[in-house]
C-alpha cells in the first residue's frame, strides 16, 4: 500500500516513524506479506503510519479538518490530526498498543465477522441466543455490524443472524477478537504507557469511539483509549454526531477518509446518504480532494474567510525555518495576549530555533506541541505593534 507514495515528500513520515518505533515500517508498507501484515503488532503500526503519511500530504496542500474521528486504531490518527497527540507520543503508544493486543490475542484466540443486511439490535439478539463468548464489536453502519469472540460462538451467532434475516456474514482477516472482553489483558499495558503520554487541548471537535460524543479536554483521553480496547466501536453513531454538528446543511458536508482503502466512506454513505465522502489512499486522490474542496461552496467560503484573516497589514505570521517536530519554548509565556519582541524564542523544530522576526501581541499558536511541521509552515500568529 505504500509503493505509490515512496517518491512523495511525505514519505519522510515513514522514516521518522521507523526511528520513533525502532521498527522498519517501510518494509511493512512495501514488502510485507498478507500473513505478516495480519499480525496485530504489524497491522496497527502500518495502518497508523500510512494514515499519518496521507495526513501530512493533505496538510501540505493547505487543507485541514474541521472535525475528526477515527475507527479503532484510526482514533489515534484523529487525535494526531487534531493536535491532541504529538507525533512521537502517538507512534510510541500505537506501537505498544499493537504489542499488547497481540499478546492478548495469542493468549485468548478469537475471530471477527461482519454481519450485513440487518440492524444491530437483531445482531445483538443473535449473539445472546448463541449463548457463548461472542459480542458486538463494531457498529459500522445501519446495515453492517461486526461480531467477535471465540470461534465456535461467532459461528453460532452468524448462523442465527442469517436465520433472523441477515443477508450475509463474512469473516474479517484480523488477528484477534478486538473490542471485546478478550482484550482485557492488554489494558494494563496500554494504561501504563497512556499514563506517561501528554495530551493537548484541541480547537476542533474529536468524536470518541466509546461514546460517540465530542471530547476536547486532554484529561478525557487516557480513560477513553483504555476503555476502547474492550468496548464496541460506535462508528455509525460517530458519523451521525459529526454530520449533526451543523443541522440542516448535511448536503454541504465533505467526509474525507485518510488511509488504506475506502471502507469508511462506504459506511458514511450508508449512514448519511446526503453527504459527500471521498477516500484519499493514493497520491492521485490528492487532486480529487482539491477539486472536491474547491467545488464545495461552503468549504470554499470557510477556507477563503480564514485565509483572509491573515492578510490584514497589522497581522504577522511566524513560520518554521525547518522540517521536524515543533516544541514550544519552556521558559517563555506564550499565552494569547503576551507581548513578543523581535528575536523572542517561540520554540524549536527538531532542535532548530524558531524566533519571531516581528514585535507585537501573540494571538495564538498555529502549531501544537509535538506536531510535525514542514519548512515554511505557520507556527504563531501576531498582531504587529
Amino acid at each position: 500500500m505504500g509503493r505509490r507514495w515512496i517518491d512523495h515528500p511525505s514519505w519522510e513520515i515513514v522514516e521518522d516513524a521507523s526511528v520513533a518505533a525502532d521498527r522498519d515500517i517501510g518494509h511493512l508498507l512495501l514488502d510485507a506479506s498478507l500473513e505478516e501484515l495480519t499480525e496485530t503488532r504489524n497491522a496497527q503500526l502500518a495502518t497508523f503510519t500510512f494514515s499519518l503519511l496521507i495526513l501530512d500530504a493533505v496538510e501540505r496542500l493547505g487543507i485541514e479538518p474541521t472535525r475528526v474521528a477515527g475507527h479503532s486504531v484510526g482514533e489515534y490518527t484523529a487525535l494526531a490530526a487534531s493536535g491532541a497527540l504529538g507525533f512521537e507520543d502517538s507512534i510510541r503508544v500505537v506501537s505498544e498498543r499493537g504489542e499488547a493486543m497481540q499478546a492478548a490475542a495469542d493468549a485468548q484466540p478469537g475471530v471477527m465477522s461482519v454481519v450485513v443486511g440487518c440492524d444491530s439490535d437483531t445482531v445483538d439478539v443473535a449473539c445472546r441466543l448463541a449463548d457463548g463468548e461472542v459480542w458486538l464489536a463494531n457498529f459500522n453502519s445501519a446495515e453492517e455490524t461486526v461480531i467477535a469472540g471465540e470461534s465456535a460462538s461467532v459461528e453460532r451467532a452468524a448462523s442465527i443472524a442469517l436465520d433472523l434475516g441477515a443477508r450475509k456474514v463474512t469473516p474479517v482477516a484480523v488477528g484477534g477478537a478486538f473490542h471485546t472482553p478478550f482484550m482485557a489483558p492488554a489494558r494494563n499495558r496500554l494504561r501504563k504507557i497512556l499514563s506517561t503520554t501528554t495530551f493537548h487541548d484541541v480547537d476542533i471537535p474529536v468524536v470518541a469511539n466509546v461514546d460517540a460524543r465530542i471530547h476536547s479536554s486532554p484529561d478525557d483521553w487516557q480513560l477513553l483509549l483504555s476503555a476502547q480496547l474492550c468496548s464496541p466501536i460506535r462508528w455509525r453513531q460517530s458519523i451521525m454526531r459529526l454530520g449533526g454538528l451543523d443541522p440542516g446543511v448535511d448536503s454541504e458536508h465533505l467526509f474525507v477518509e485518510l488511509g488504506p482503502g475506502d471502507a469508511l466512506c462506504t459506511m458514511v454513505r450508508h449512514t448519511l446518504p446526503s453527504v459527500s465522502a471521498l477516500a484519499v489512499s493514493e497520491p492521485a486522490d490528492l487532486d480529487r480532494l482539491v477539486d472536491a474542496v474547491s467545488g464545495n461552496s461552503a468549504l470554499h467560503e470557510y477556507a477563503v474567510g480564514h485565509q483572509g484573516e491573515l492578510l490584514y497589514v497589522s497581522e504577522r505570521i511566524v513560520i518554521s525555518p525547518a522540517a521536524g517536530v515543533f516544541e514550544p519554548a519552556e521558559n517563555v509565556d506564550l499565552a494569547a495576549g503576551t507581548s513578543i519582541e523581535v528575536g523572542t524564542l517561540l520554540g524549536t523544530v527538531s532542535g532548530t530555533e524558531v524566533r519571531s522576526q516581528f514585535a507585537g501581541q501573540l494571538k495564538g499558536h498555529l502549531a501544537h506541541p509535538g506536531e510535525r511541521v514542514q519548512t515554511g509552515q505557520p507556527i504563531a500568529w501576531l498582531h504587529a505593534s
